[in-house]
């Protein structure tokens, strides 16, 4: 094998160069991974908000339908919807916080592409927690549409 071939092999013909670029190209991909648990952290701490938030809400709606609390008390409907709106807010700003990293994080990557630092410009698309959180979100808004329903009745 000749100087040139073994040269075409490596990015710019040195293999510091090479190593330094699949070094970054695993922080890259550890940098994503890590936005994605930041992700499912919040789709947590949504879930958590939002069930809360709705099992408060009914519970005490089913307890003033059957009498054993007296009607007009709307605290505890309010603190329901309010847990929910909440949640459905953090999974909003979540959602928006982790497409804007991962547009930061794409042309990043593409840049140092371009200055043939990496081998390979891979673009990152959805992530199953990125496609739950979107699912979690259609969830909430359902909850609150049903809430907002039951206390107009």
């Amino acid at each position: 094998m000749s100087d040139t071939e073994k040269d075409q092999r490596f990015i710019t013909g040195s293999a510091s160069v090479e190593l330094s670029a699949n070094r970054t190209s695993l922080s890259f991909e550890r940098t994503r991974m890590s936005a994605d648990r930041t992700l499912m952290s919040v789709v947590r701490t949504s879930l958590s908000l939002i069930s809360f938030g709705f099992t408060i809400f009914e519970a005490f709606r089913q307890l003033q339908h059957t009498d054993l609390l007296p009607e007009g008390g709307s605290a505890p409907k309010n603190m329901g919807m309010a847990l929910v709106v909440l949640g459905v807010t953090l999974l909003v700003m979540g959602i928006l916080s982790h497409m804007h990293f991962g547009r930061s994080l794409n042309e990043r990557r593409a840049r140092l592409f371009s200055w043939q630092l990496m081998h390979n410009d891979i673009q990152y698309h959805a992530t199953p927690t990125f496609i739950i959180a979107f699912l979690l979100l259609v969830v909430g808004v359902v909850a609150m549409i049903f809430m907002v329903g039951r206390t107009l009745l």
